[in-house]
């Protein structure tokens, strides 16, 4: 099968897969936050934020360097599982002793309970995490994407189970243990091998090397978009830190869900043309220009419809959220063209890149909701605004040259998808402020067609072209790595 057959049948598989885990997640997600109170989602999302701190230093960088080699050997892969045991086993002891010190940092006692319980997490990552990138280096994303499904729908069950008897914020804990010990057990089926690890780490100063700096990448990440939620923990209720949690996660379902199964498709693909610089940098700008003409009219969908969106999803007790909504899906477009830079990095064996534009990258986030979190909610949703647009200049001024790719490349990339969303939300809005009253779904369906229908025919006008290649794309019949 040549790179264009694999890549085609990796996307298909991993975006498919990804795309009917989410409408299993969401079906019972919808449920279940209607049983759910905003401040079970306040608890959860203060225990997230420490989980998350901790997660950068999972060793999945380790595991990711067997993608980048060229060839690998099987004591490289026992030794990166034995890297993996011993860092997850200290997290997991780490988050045990660290749950009653975030308790107090909150003043929620619960939080100590619901720590010490997820600590199931870090203890099922060695065993997802060496068998999905040995799939993943064969671009083999049918057996994984076979997986995730099972594991969607034994998490979800598990959710809604726990919901409907009660059990509040537990509900949210149980369901995510649910789904990566599930994984686990049916990547490492799927993969058919379970290596004895080994502790003796003597010939794995590359894999060291390298996974350190994806590990450096991964803190300097988790640090920018967990540390809105841990500023506003101490100053905000656990209510309006459950309605800014929701609105973040709500805006982020595209880049946090779909963007990366794209990276992981991407990831491999662009390490196999690792040495021809010029084929890469043509795939990445198209890869960016496709995605931004996907993605670039939810979000500002979702600024345009955030009201009847947010009532229709969550329902009337979380109409607080819709303002905050609109506001961070103005910064989603920068924000998704940030992230697609870091498998490119990777890729070209130039993880320090990723690990150097995200610290970066940090400070400006850090340094914007400093600002904005004494105007609550409404005043981080600005700061991401406001900031959103320095994370993929970022990124170009500190790795362009790099991947052989300039501002005027990238520009021509991202605009014709973010120019036709933009002209979508204006008439979107215009027709908004026409319509009678009606109820928030009505409405919703209403807006969405509208909104549908100028953005095809924006683009129809404008960017003919890039619309029928796009089409072509999503059915196969072009090669995604195909250059620009």
């Amino acid at each position: 099968m040549s790179l264009a057959e694999s890549v085609r049948s990796a996307v298909a598989w991993r975006s498919g897969s990804q795309i009917v885990a989410q409408i299993i997640t969401w079906s019972v997600t919808l449920a279940v936050v209607r049983i759910l109170d905003p401040g079970d989602y306040g608890l959860f999302a203060m225990g997230q934020v420490v989980i998350t701190f901790l997660a950068f230093l999972n060793g999945y960088g380790f595991a990711s360097a067997l993608i980048q080699r060229e060839h690998i050997e099987r004591q490289l892969v026992r030794q990166t599982f034995g890297m993996l045991i011993l860092v997850n086993g200290a997290l997991a002891a780490t988050q045990y002793a660290l749950a009653p010190w975030a308790a107090e940092y909150y003043g929620q006692p619960m939080v100590e309970h619901l720590l010490r319980v997820q600590v199931l997490l870090f203890l099922s990552v060695p065993f997802v995490a060496i068998p999905e990138v040995l799939l993943m280096r064969e671009l083999d994303f049918r057996k994984p994407a076979l997986v995730n499904v099972v594991a969607a729908l034994i998490s979800a069950g598990v959710a809604l189970a726990c919901a409907l008897a009660g059990m509040g914020v537990w509900s949210l804990v149980w369901a995510p243990i649910a789904l990566f010990w599930t994984r686990a057990i049916g990547l490492t089926v799927a993969a058919r091998r379970l290596d004895w690890p080994s502790f003796d780490f003597r010939g794995s100063k590359h894999l060291f090397t390298y996974g350190s700096w994806v590990l450096a990448s991964h803190f300097c990440w988790t640090l920018s978009t967990q540390a809105d939620i841990f500023l506003a923990g101490s100053r905000l209720d656990a209510h309006q830190v459950g309605l800014y949690a929701e609105a973040i996660f709500l805006v982020t379902i595209v880049t946090a869900r779909f963007i990366p199964p794209l990276n992981d498709v991407a990831f491999p693909s662009f390490a196999r043309m690792q040495d021809d610089r010029e084929m890469l940098a043509q795939a990445f700008l198209k890869a960016i220009r496709t995605i931004m003409l996907v993605v670039s009219p939810i979000f500002l969908g979702m600024y345009a419809s955030a009201e009847p969106l947010v009532l229709t999803a969550f329902g009337p007790k979380w109409g607080e959220m819709a303002p905050i909504v609109a506001t961070l899906a103005l910064a989603m477009p920068a924000f998704t063209v940030y992230i697609l830079f870091s498998p490119a990095f990777n890729a070209i064996d130039r993880p320090d890149l990723s690990a150097k534009s995200s610290a970066v990258v940090a400070a400006i986030l850090i340094a914007a909701f400093l600002v904005g979190m004494y105007d609550g909610a409404m005043g981080l949703a600005w700061a991401w605004v406001i900031a959103s647009p320095l994370l993929p200049l970022t990124a170009l001024l500190m790795g362009g040259k790099a991947l052989r790719i300039d501002a005027r490349g990238l520009l021509g990339a991202i605009t014709p998808g973010l120019g036709a969303a933009c002209g979508m939300a204006l008439v979107v809005r215009a027709f908004a402020t026409a319509l009678p009253s009606l109820a928030p779904p009505a409405e919703l369906a209403i807006l969405v067609a509208v909104g549908v229908i100028a953005y095809l025919a924006i683009i129809y006008v404008l960017r003919r072209e890039m619309l029928f290649e796009t089409v072509r794309l999503v059915i196969n019949r072009t090669p995604p790595v195909a250059p620009a």
